[in-house]
């Protein structure tokens, strides 16, 4: 374990490699699961504030299920908030491009186009990076091993990308640069003792 500021690393943050492979598994951590994305409270204003924007980037289906169950959703067993689903369990924000069958972020779409400012909600930014709160002021970081992204472990494996490289920008989003930049040197200490 590696611990920087306030936050608890898992050690396989930094001994597992991974990289997205949207060919291979074409997005189906949008669509498989029990439960949202979890969202931080302030992203829960924030999807107020840019759902008319991002809208039109949704597929009909996600936006008949907002209108329905909100902009986002209480979880029960995990006891958070997170992104709506629709009835099959898929994320409301997700759309299919016809072209190559891939789930992708509407929210995510509208920002590359410029739209809004928000990139999409942190925990899926962070995937496969979980946080867990520990009492009141201290998180862990955990690795999620999923079997659906199998493909991506291989390719990280191929490429050699651990995982917290791989989430470097989300981890720079919600952390700061400051604390990668401790991340690497922890990171590269601890696989020289391994």
């Amino acid at each position: 374990m590696i611990l920087i500021e306030d936050v608890l690393i898992s050690d396989d943050v930094v001994n597992r490699k991974f990289v997205c492979n949207l060919e291979k598994c074409k997005g189906a951590c949008c669509w498989e699961g029990d439960f949202g994305a979890p969202l931080d409270d302030d992203e829960k204003t924030i999807l107020s504030d840019i759902y008319e924007t991002v809208k039109p980037y949704m597929n009909d289906e996600g936006i008949a299920s907002i209108e329905k169950k909100g902009l986002y959703e209480f979880f029960e067993e995990p006891q958070e908030y997170g992104t709506t689903l629709n009835d099959d369990g898929s994320c409301a924000y997700l759309f299919k491009d016809p072209t190559n069958n891939i789930s992708y972020c509407s929210i995510e779409k509208a920002h590359k186009e410029g739209k809004i400012d928000y990139y999409k909600p942190i925990s899926c930014h962070l995937y496969p990076i979980r946080v867990a709160k520990m009492g009141d002021t201290m998180e862990a970081l955990n690795y999620d091993e999923w079997d659906i992204c199998s493909a991506a472990c291989t390719l990280g494996e191929k490429l050699q990308v651990p995982v917290f490289e791989f989430a470097k920008t989300a981890l720079i989003r919600k952390y700061g640069a400051d604390f990668y930049e401790q991340l690497e040197g922890a990171a590269e200490v601890h696989l020289k003792s391994e």
